[in-house]
């Protein structure tokens, strides 16, 4: 008996409850805590990368495709690590550190207030944050990937064989803690990244966003070494995956060794390392390499469904996230995600599958997957029509050779005002015409129409307002925004119409002190009413306020009349300069449900596909060839976003559409001519044929033995007497 053997003869029993290992726990609650972790983290991560790191949408979704499919490569790592060397459960603790670390970096590099040295709320060496947060998300690949393929083994470890049943009520339960941290964490995330934090200044708390998952991934580890004791810790039994990558690699050398005509061909390029390997693993591989081919199309479909938490995302942006009673933050959107599986699985596998089945179809699982595929590209096409929607609202800015402009009216009577060769515009008192005008012009002349002329310069790719005073007899242009307000904010700014001072604040921002026939910054604020207090130098004081929606800009005039009563919010006039969201949040709840439902019939379908077509040694190197199509397909969209430079969203989720719908159809026409196998009947009748021949040696070896001396004497005196 090996010291293996002796190991595994002498290794603990854990302790049991309600017929459950009680180790489980542990193991079940690190889970929990690890998904919150990473799905809360990645839910924010590309609004970080775009409004904190201040990264255009293409680079922010490419660093975010990048983190994911690092993520999904360092499986392979984790498993050869745990299975070689360390074993499961000292991977899964020092890979979680690095993990805890990573998610910590993460969380310090969105802290603004460290390099803010000017204080005005945006860091003044980005390196740092962008070097930071780089070193962090590395970390956190290493540590979520490399746990990934051990934890839910480990799980399987603690199970004797006589406990089937409760192993697989495990990994149901097992599956059902990762879609609830999931869920969880998209859902609370987006909430904690929403309020607004810092020493100096406040801005968006990334720093809460980021910190709770780290601190989620801290209880995850203190929970899993707590339990250490009650573990059954199966000692690392040498990695298949490179046993497996070692033969087809002796079969690629020896074919190539062999490659004249001399040598007689053989019927797969596998047989090969017969020389050296046992027919039985050969032919595991062979099965192993069928569904590995199969896989080749597979990226496409993660390439599309991964950008759930990147151009969806942005795209939500610019949408309107009220739902009456909820404020639906952009990111929170990704929630539809995990709800609607919790919801479609069973409803798929209790009424669908029956009932294609009772109409007599043959719905296997590859035409399953080519289904879930087709899907995954309807719901691009979705996304793309809700994009030509959200462009239909969006404002159009000016051109590198063109400027716009309106006019706003500083007087108490209204005003005819001619512009170039333009018609004449009535603008009312303290209001401006509601549209911008374009113009070509360098200069133009601008009239009131009350004897007052003036001429005007003009900016390229400009747009500007230009406050007319009637009374000074005076015209000052002053720049607008050039870009709708970023994350869903309303971009505010008052112009002083007082021959006075006047001071505006909110609970949440102070816009200064403003000179007469003057006007402030812009300020962001939130969707939602917000109350203004304006205090003039004499002292008078009023409050009103006003409630705005998403995506807005406005321009508020205080008159030179404003009444200083409770209602004096009513002499304040609003001039809108970029019209707010108003295409819903909720148009894309299609897109979402019809990924989903493609993810519900591919994902499933094809682990369970993947689990069935595989030698009973080999489920971890299919396992690990999954997560890599996951990575590859993070790949794709790399190069798509970087390559294409497709100016218009909706073009560039046309064309991922295209591309998984043409993928689909060579999928379909590989799947045609797949033939399925049953894995346990090959390797029977491969161990009976071996067991066969090894009864066949030991007879000729007994036949042998009992033939008599005298008897083997004669024989080879005849054999002598022959010669």
């Amino acid at each position: 008996m090996t010291d293996l053997e002796k190991r595994e003869k002498k290794k603990p029993k854990s302790k049991v409850v309600c017929g459950y290992p009680i180790s489980i726990f542990f193991i079940v609650v690190n889970e929990f805590c690890e998904r919150f972790s990473y799905y809360g983290m990645r839910a924010v991560l590309v609004l970080y990368f775009r409004y904190f790191l201040r990264w255009d949408d293409d680079t922010a979704t490419s660093i975010y495709h990048t983190f994911v499919a690092l993520c999904y490569l360092t499986p392979i790592m984790g498993a050869i690590v745990a299975d070689s060397w360390l074993g499961k459960f000292k991977t899964i603790v020092y890979l979680s550190i690095v993990y805890t670390i990573g998610q910590a970096v993460l969380a310090i590099s969105a802290i603004h207030d460290i390099t803010d040295k000017d204080q005005d709320g945006t860091p003044n060496n980005m390196t740092f944050h962008v070097a930071l947060s780089m070193t962090g998300l590395i970390l956190i690949a290493l540590g979520t990937g490399g746990i990934k393929p051990c934890v839910a083994a480990f799980g399987g470890d603690q199970f004797s064989d006589e406990q089937e049943k409760q192993r697989s009520t495990f990994f149901s339960i097992f599956y059902l803690s990762i879609n609830a941290g999931s869920l969880l964490s998209t859902l609370i995330t987006p909430i904690l990244r929403a309020q607004e934090c810092g020493i100096h200044t406040h801005q968006k708390c990334y720093p809460l966003a980021f910190g709770v998952p780290a601190a989620l991934m801290v209880v995850a580890l203190v929970v899993f070494i707590v339990g250490s004791k009650m573990y059954i810790k199966a000692a690392p039994k040498g990695n298949i995956m490179l046993e497996v990558s070692k033969c087809i690699g002796f079969a690629v050398k020896n074919r190539f060794r062999h490659r004249s005509d001399e040598y007689p061909k053989r019927e797969h390029w596998m047989d090969w390392a017969e020389e050296k390997y046992e027919r039985l693993l050969i032919a595991q591989v062979k099965m192993v390499l069928r569904v590995l081919f199969l896989y080749i199309p597979l990226p496409m479909f993660w390439a599309l469904f991964d950008q759930q938490g990147s151009r969806w995302t942005l795209q939500a942006t610019t949408m309107d996230g009220n739902f009456g009673a909820l404020i639906i933050q952009p990111d929170q959107m990704q929630t539809v995600n995990p709800i609607l599986i919790l919801v479609l699985v069973p409803i798929m596998d209790s009424a669908v599958y029956p009932l294609i089945k009772k109409c007599g179809l043959n719905f296997t699982p590859l035409r399953r997957m080519t289904v879930g595929m087709l899907l995954a590209g309807l719901a691009f096409v979705a996304a793309a029509l809700v994009q030509i929607e959200i462009d239909k609202t969006l404002p159009k800015f000016p051109s590198s050779s063109e400027s716009q402009l309106k006019f706003l009216n500083l007087g108490s009577s209204q005003l005819e005002i001619t512009a170039a060769t333009n018609a004449p515009l009535t603008v009312p008192p303290f209001q401006a015409n509601p549209e911008y005008l374009p113009f070509s012009e360098n200069e133009i002349q601008v009239s009131t129409g009350v004897g007052f002329t003036q001429n005007i310069m003009l900016e390229k790719g400009k747009r500007q307002t230009l406050l007319i005073n009637p009374a000074t007899n005076t015209m000052e242009a002053i720049n607008d925004l050039m870009a709708k307000p970023e994350q869903g904010d309303n971009a505010i700014r008052f112009v002083n119409g007082l021959g006075t001072m006047v001071n505006v604040t909110t609970a949440a921002v102070d816009f200064g002190v403003i000179a007469p026939s003057s006007v402030s910054n812009y300020t962001l604020l939130h969707e939602g009413k917000s109350t203004f207090t304006l205090t003039s130098e004499g002292g008078q004081t009023c409050q009103f306020s006003k409630t705005y929606k998403f995506g807005s800009s406005y321009t508020l005039v205080i008159p030179s009349d404003i009444q200083w009563t409770e209602n004096c919010g009513d002499t304040i006039k609003e001039s809108l300069d970029i019209k707010p969201n108003t295409i819903h949040m909720a148009w894309q709840i299609p897109q979402y449900f019809l990924i989903t439902s493609g993810e519900v019939v591919f994902s499933v379908t094809g682990l369970e596909f993947s689990y069935s077509q595989a030698p009973s040694n080999m489920k971890a190197v299919l396992q690990a060839g999954w997560l890599f199509t996951v990575a590859v397909g993070n790949i794709v969209v790399l190069i798509v976003a970087e390559a294409a430079q497709i100016p218009e969203q909706w073009a560039e989720y046309i064309l991922f559409a295209a591309l998984l719908i043409a993928v689909c159809v060579i999928f379909a026409v590989m799947a045609y001519f797949y033939t399925y196998v049953d894995p346990t009947e090959i390797e029977a009748q491969f161990q009976k044929d071996d067991s066969e021949t090894e009864k066949e040696k030991e007879k000729e070896k007994h036949e042998m033995d009992s033939i008599s001396p005298e008897k083997k004497q004669h024989d080879e005196e005849m054999k002598q007497t022959k010669i």
